[in-house]
């Protein structure tokens, strides 16, 4: 299973950098924060898209304790983030960004391949 770090990307091969999830340092701090709490230790955390939503698709977000062949994971300052092969064909050159602000505490993701997006940022389409 393809492993790249963003603390020492390697610019070297063109399809690992065109293929990449980043996450923003607001983001890996917090599944860093996530990944402490008793249900979540020793788990991945894990984006998937999946079909649904008012545009198309839609991102999901969870722990698991797999990492399946095909998966990619991808890091930063510590934090895993594991996506799986077709969900990276939709998501690459992606960040994952952690915001707070009044409409609450989300993870959102800024995701170049989404022609569209909903108001609420959870569904897009390509």
């Amino acid at each position: 299973m393809p492993e790249v770090s963003q603390d020492a990307l390697n610019p070297s091969g063109k399809e690992a950098v065109e293929r990449v999830v980043s996450l923003s340092e607001a983001a890996a701090k917090r599944v860093l924060s996530l990944a402490e709490k008793k249900e979540n230790r020793g788990q991945n955390f894990r984006i998937a898209v999946s079909g649904g939503g008012c545009q198309g698709f839609s991102y999901g977000f969870s722990f698991d304790d797999t990492v399946n062949e095909g998966d990619h994971l991808f890091t930063r300052a510590g934090a895993t983030l594991v996506v799986d092969d077709a969900s990276l064909d939709l998501l690459a050159g992606s960040e994952v960004d952690f915001v707070e602000d009044l409409m609450g505490a989300y993870f959102r993701v800024t995701n170049p391949n989404a022609d569209s997006t909903c108001g609420c940022g959870t569904s897009f389409s390509i």
